[in-house]
């Protein structure tokens, strides 16, 4: 371990700690048995897959993360780059060398002769994402929830060209609206009003992404649209978006809430109301309630109601913790998470909670 470590250069610790854990606190505990001293990262590799190899709550990746100020975005993790387990005044941390797919090097021709342009060679390698993209990638950038009463007045389709029923990558549809100075456009169609079942609060609705096309033309409130491609099928008064500017961030490190949180899932995105390893559920906590993408939360299996006799009342029997999952899209007052892990069956309005 020291002789991968000794050409490590470290300074200071990554700012995120989970709430209510102290750094006095011995760290070493949440080591998992067996880990390795350093571990070579691979090419199908996730964060938390990594982070699982190190430690026993995987969330914890931050408080033991260690920035090497001479690596170029530390944050970024690549095939090839070792990870090497040392401890720093008693502490475990995790410490980064690069390998030579996440190199980047900066070539001039000389020392004392200055030409231009200089060449900058970047990593050909894309970094590891912090979980399987296969899951959530239709959800990153193509499907949103907006304010409850956006799509009613929002431009829809009314017909397609020829009058097409079936519309696909390639059509063009004709939609009513002003389309306004934007040029790109998502197609969507209205999905669910999102309700805390607690409050009743309106959470917001669904816009289930259809495809996306590009403005051709406005006549009146008649514009043309160019379908580029689709996801399914577009029907007649399906609504016209236009797209959202937003970077798309994969590589987030997981992490425990900053504040308490207790909340419910409330939607899945599979159809049905059951929910499984890897499945896509809906939140009724977002960014006002402190939520950030990586946020990793225990999911409480809801306790069911029984009959007390003697006091001959209905009660609601403890919530049982039953998996984990991860924040990786939030809004104001919804997050979407996925599914990481499952001990049992779970099911709407099941609670989630700090891990």
């Amino acid at each position: 371990m020291k002789n991968a470590s000794k050409h490590l250069i470290t300074t200071t610790l990554l700012g995120l700690m989970m709430a209510g854990t102290a750094w006095a606190q011995d760290l070493s505990q949440y080591l998992k048995p067996g880990h390795p001293d350093v571990y070579v990262v691979v090419k199908g590799d996730t964060l938390w897959d990594i982070s699982g190899t190190f430690l026993s709550k995987p969330w914890l990746w931050p408080e033991i993360w260690q920035i090497n100020p001479q690596i170029e975005n530390p944050h970024l993790i690549y095939p090839g780059d070792q990870i090497a387990l040392v401890y720093v005044d008693g502490q475990p941390r995790l410490q980064l060398r690069r390998g030579d797919a996440g190199r980047t090097t900066r070539l001039t021709p000389s020392d004392t002769v200055s030409l231009q342009p200089q060449i900058r060679a970047t990593p050909l390698e894309s970094s590891i994402p912090a979980i399987s993209l296969d899951a959530i990638q239709g959800f990153l950038v193509q499907n949103r929830v907006v304010a409850p009463g956006l799509l009613d007045g929002s431009p829809y389709v009314v017909q397609g060209e020829g009058e097409r029923l079936v519309l696909g990558a390639g059509d063009r549809v004709y939609v009513r609206g002003s389309l306004g100075d934007s040029e790109a456009f998502n197609i969507v169609r209205k999905g669910p009003l999102y309700v805390d079942p607690d409050t009743n609060e309106v959470l917001g609705r669904e816009a289930t992404y259809i495809g996306l096309g590009r403005a051709v033309g406005q006549e009146d409130d008649i514009a043309t649209l160019s379908v580029s491609s689709t996801r399914e099928e577009i029907q007649i008064g399906d609504r016209v978006l236009p797209t959202e500017e937003r970077r798309v961030d994969s590589s987030f490190f997981p992490s425990a809430p900053d504040a308490e949180v207790r909340g419910q899932i409330i939607s899945v995105f599979s159809g049905v109301t059951q929910v499984g390893q890897y499945d896509v559920v809906v939140l009724n906590r977002g960014e006002r309630e402190s939520m950030a993408v990586g946020n990793v939360l225990a999911i409480y299996k809801r306790g069911a109601l029984a009959r007390d006799r003697i006091a001959n009342e209905t009660i609601r029997l403890p919530s049982e913790r039953a998996g984990l999952l991860m924040v990786f899209r939030t809004f104001e007052k919804l997050s979407y998470g996925l599914v990481l892990s499952t001990e049992r069956p779970l099911s709407v309005n099941d609670e989630v909670r700090n891990p």
